[in-house]
């Protein structure tokens, strides 16, 4: 049997706000096979994007274990964890998080050059050829659309070539049209680096492009997807 990329097993979590500790996950255990594309859906609040998290190392669980390609995220620290982010993984969020000082070419180039490659400019001007934003490479975020923006984002997250691609409501602030652009790259990206997807949307339609969907309902994998899964 082929070790899984990612494995989830028993995970909990727990945050401290103003109300006290409030449990997010309970008892989630789920693996993630190579070059899988897995679909994360439920209603808001259901622990999706909390989930997503603990798998790019971006928060800690509280309870049980997470690790990917072999490595286990409870013995990282955050520096460990960071250059694994790094080397490893590619993240697209809702909201695009680029650098609203850099250009778009920059942008995809900075995670190259700050892993040490000497054609980051090289790869990064590729990678948005890609997607289809050649033309804007010079252009500053302030200046492209919102769905341009996420192809830059698309980009940068691809351009490293990353074993495991995640993705948080992607098509989140987009119109129907572009959302579909996009999840039509995000595949295609995907395919192209072979890489293995995790996508966390509230459109079952998007979700349904995946190889296998997992539903969350109040921190917990429901009995259908448990069933479905098996």
């Amino acid at each position: 049997m082929i070790d899984p990329v990612l494995s989830l097993k028993d995970v909990h979590l727990a945050l401290d706000g103003n109300a006290g500790r409030v449990e997010i996950l309970h008892g989630i255990s789920l693996d993630v096979a190579k070059g899988a594309s897995i679909g994360l859906i439920g209603p808001s609040g259901s622990g999706k994007s909390s989930l997503l998290m603990l798998m790019g190392g971006l928060e800690r669980a509280t309870g049980g274990s997470v690790t990917a390609l072999g490595e286990d995220f409870g013995a990282m620290n955050e520096d460990a964890l960071a250059r694994f982010r790094r080397d490893h993984m590619g993240v697209v969020f809702q909201s695009f998080h680029l650098i609203p000082t850099m250009t778009a070419l920059e942008n995809v180039a900075t995670p190259l050059e700050l892993a040490g490659h000497r054609d980051a400019f090289e790869r990064a001007e590729a990678e948005l050829e890609t997607v289809g934003l050649g033309h804007r490479a010079g252009h500053y975020p302030a200046q492209m659309s919102g769905g341009e923006q996420q192809r830059v984002a698309l980009a940068r997250a691809s351009a490293p070539r990353p074993h495991i691609l995640l993705a948080d409501e992607p098509t989140g602030n987009l119109d129907e049209a572009n959302g579909g652009a996009i999840m039509d790259l995000l595949f295609h990206l995907r395919d192209r680096h072979g890489a293995t997807l995790v996508l966390v949307t509230h459109a079952p339609s998007l979700a349904a492009r995946c190889d296998r969907v997992v539903r969350l309902r109040d921190g917990r994998i429901d009995a259908q997807a448990r069933e479905a899964a098996e």
